[in-house]
């Protein structure tokens, strides 16, 4: 069963593709907005720790932490050398090191404009456009045409003197390497080279593998020199492969993993002998509740959980072999435990997919603002209204900070930068003069309750969320008021109507999160031609610049016949013999190949008249309103006197 379905499969290694990870100990010796990041849960956190081994160098080289909560976010490797882990608890983490310095860290701002300054800088590396964030501290960068062009450009004769061009128009743009040898390191370690005359096709894989670990290489060291922030890295061909690839060695390493990426006759596929030692908990998409059905499944009972972990963790890890491998394992297997209402459609056969190392997902384009923004923050009990009343307060007024940020800029001030933006609001709330981006449909609050005790005193563990949405209060998008003032409104109004529609009962409920998401966001009119619309405030702004050449205004004199008889005779004629369309080029062409002195003169005189007759080529005279004009605009100027008033 399994065999076959592995056969179903089809792997697609056409692509290239190279996974960033900026690094947790990084570059500490730049300016105060150095920092360490960590996606972990969905949670994007963005933490302090180079900030405060920036105002305290002794901090270098001790054990130091992260906290939010009572929970360790991130941790230093130091600390990590000394057994700390993320997720851990504040007081299990000082028992495991006393020694090491725990900070708090809350404000995340100037931590996502500086991750958007670092997707940016590496965006701009990606032909394709292809360039796709994954929270804080991830980018993926679809290298494809890149590298296949490099491919083409390669001279067998001469791989160490080798030139990588970064530009297809620009010969000059790029860097110099040795094509002879992949830069970094290379799984599997020993690696004696690819004989490219015994497979064609693993031949060229290895080529476009060798030129893309040059190319991270490059981008690396570009990323550490002007942006500050040094990078893990992972090239291959698929977004699972290349992100997973890119964990082997931390921190500031990049790796390759080698083909085969298809089993050969009587072997196994280099990208089978890698994932199977992964935990199938620690494979990208597949989440933790799957996870978990797959582990009961194949060890026949619950997995048993570490109560040392705030969010859950199994003690007993099952690997991506013993699922494989696992008896009549397959897609229908797989979707019997998976399937059923509320599954995303074919989780079956993605996850099979996965488990195979096979990940067709493309590498999105980011988009220029985000789909929904998101405010959350867990609880160790929850349970008065009050409390309840201050959380929503706090989470409504990060909420709308955020959506102040992310979804408006300064009006005809496309250059402030975005850290500007960020402390205008955090300073005065209101910033003067802001223009929506984008603007939320939709509000959702989500809730997480605990489950009530069992008779034994115990609780069970869950991880359901349950929401209410409403269409998203007008007030939210009146920019001249402060935030504070909005978010009373906003908590009295809807906030807490919704909260009591998720929990009609007043006691007896004990959350352990609480979720506010602004959500259905939509592209508003722009002045910019890559907006939704064009912003027609701004195209009434500018009408009298870009209009004023042509606008019509009243005078006592006549107006100036632009024809002189000592315009060129063969321009005329040319003009006889194309259709009379009037614009401000054409306008143009006929003066600037008159002679000097008649423009002078029709410029200097606007008094004086010129004769019609002495004109060649004008040869009719309109009876009702005496405009001169060639034979070929009678008929369309007729037209023009039957139109209606």
């Amino acid at each position: 069963m399994a065999a076959f379905a592995t056969k179903a499969l089809k792997r697609d290694d056409r692509r290239l593709i190279i996974h960033f990870d900026y690094d947790c100990f990084v570059s500490l010796l730049q300016d105060i907005f150095t920092f360490i990041r960590y996606f972990t849960l969905g949670c994007l956190i963005m933490l302090y720790a180079a900030v405060f081994e920036k105002e305290d160098p002794k901090l270098r080289y001790m054990p130091l932490a992260v906290q939010q909560k009572q929970i360790i976010v991130t941790c230093n490797y130091e600390a990590r050398r000394q057994g700390l882990h993320k997720l851990q608890r504040v007081t299990e983490a000082r028992k495991t090191c006393p020694n090491a310095v725990i900070v708090l860290g809350e404000d995340l701002t100037r931590f996502r404009n500086a991750s958007k300054e670092n997707y940016d800088f590496l965006k701009r590396f990606a032909w394709s456009g292809r360039a796709e964030r994954l929270g804080f501290d991830e980018v993926f960068i679809d290298v494809t045409d890149m590298v296949d062009y490099n491919l083409e450009m390669l001279n067998p004769h001469s791989l160490q003197s080798s030139f990588f061009h970064l530009s297809r128009n620009d010969p000059t743009l790029g860097f110099g390497f040795d094509c002879s040898n992949i830069a970094g390191h290379v799984v599997p370690e020993n690696h004696t080279g690819i004989d490219t005359a015994m497979d064609q096709d693993i031949g060229s894989l290895y080529m476009r593998l060798l030129l893309g670990s040059h190319l991270a290489q490059h981008l690396r060291h570009q990323l550490e020199e002007h942006q500050g922030y040094s990078s893990t890295v992972g090239i291959s061909t698929s977004k699972l492969i290349s992100k997973l690839i890119g964990n082997v060695n931390k921190p500031k390493g990049q790796t390759t993993l080698l083909p085969p990426y298809t089993a050969p006759d009587n072997g196994e596929s280099n990208i089978a002998s890698f994932l199977d030692e992964h935990d199938i908990g620690k494979i990208p998409g597949i989440g933790f509740k799957s996870a978990q059905k797959i582990r009961d499944h194949v060890l026949a009972r619950p997995a048993a959980f570490d109560n040392g972990l705030v969010y859950g963790g199994t003690k007993e890890n099952v690997k991506v072999r013993d699922v494989r491998l696992f008896p009549f394992m397959g897609v229908e297997v797989l979707e019997k435990l998976l399937g059923g209402s509320g599954s995303p459609k074919d989780i079956a056969r993605r996850v099979w997919s996965l488990i195979n190392g096979i990940d067709t997902s493309e590498v999105g384009r980011t988009r220029e603002v985000p789909q929904q923004i998101s405010i959350e923050d867990s609880y160790i009990r929850l349970d008065a209204m009050a409390e309840v009343e201050r959380e929503l307060k706090l989470l409504s007024r990060s909420l709308l900070t955020r959506i102040r940020i992310d979804l408006s800029c300064m009006e005809d001030h496309d250059d402030v930068p975005v850290e500007d933006e960020g402390t205008e609001l955090a300073t005065n709330g209101t910033p003067s003069s802001r223009q929506w981006l984008a603007y939320p449909k939709t509000l959702r609050l989500t809730t997480r309750p605990r489950p009530a005790l069992n008779p034994d005193g115990t609780r069970s563990r869950t991880f359901n969320r349950i929401s209410r949405s409403c269409d998203m209060p007008s007030l939210v998008l009146n920019l001249s008021d402060s935030i504070e003032d909005q978010s009373e409104v906003l908590v009295r109004e809807t906030l807490i109507p919704l909260f009591q529609k998720l929990h009609p009962e007043k006691s007896e409920w004990d959350l352990s999160l609480m979720n506010l998401c602004a959500a259905s966001i939509s592209l508003t009119a722009r002045s910019s031609r890559d907006g939704a619309g064009r912003d027609i405030s701004k195209m009434f702004k500018m009408q009298e610049r870009v209009l004023k050449d042509w606008k019509v205004e009243e005078r006592d004199a006549a107006p100036v016949n632009i024809y002189s008889a000592d315009l060129d005779e063969g321009l005329l004629e040319a003009v006889e013999n194309e259709p009379l369309v009037a614009t401000k080029e054409t306008f143009g062409a006929v003066v600037a190949n008159g002679k000097d002195e008649a423009i002078q003169e029709t410029q200097e005189n606007d008094n004086i008249w010129e004769s019609d007759d002495e004109v060649p080529g004008l040869n009719y005279t309109c009876t009702m309103c005496g405009l001169a004009m060639p034979d070929f605009a009678i008929t369309a100027h007729e037209r023009f006197h039957d139109l209606p008033d």
